[in-house]
């Protein structure tokens, strides 16, 4: 069975036109580090509930999708973030066109 086709999700346009991004530690190069890949839309739910404050509620209207699946983007992006933090591995912004 095919898995469900992922509901599209509103953006900003920032985000949409900056292209990926790379963050690594310093003094490592690349081919020694594991990349950890953070979906732009981890990346929209972190920066409308983290970066602006609003809830969860508001994110979802504002990306077009549900209160708990914006919990759960904010959720795995977190986990992702601080896990290439903590473990010193390289972390890919992925831009839309990337997905």
């Amino acid at each position: 069975m095919a898995p469900r086709p992922k509901k599209p999700r509103n953006c900003c346009r920032a985000m949409r036109a900056a292209g990926a991004v790379i963050f690594k530690p310093i003094g490592k190069k690349m081919h020694e580090l594991e990349l950890v890949v953070l979906a732009q839309d981890e990346i929209e739910a972190l920066h409308l509930c983290d970066g602006l404050g609003l809830t969860q509620e508001q994110a979802g209207e504002r990306m077009g999708i549900s209160r708990g699946t914006v919990q759960r983007l904010v959720t795995a992006g977190r986990k992702k973030l601080i896990d290439a933090l903590l473990d010193q591995n390289a972390l890919l912004l992925q831009s839309a066109d990337e997905s």
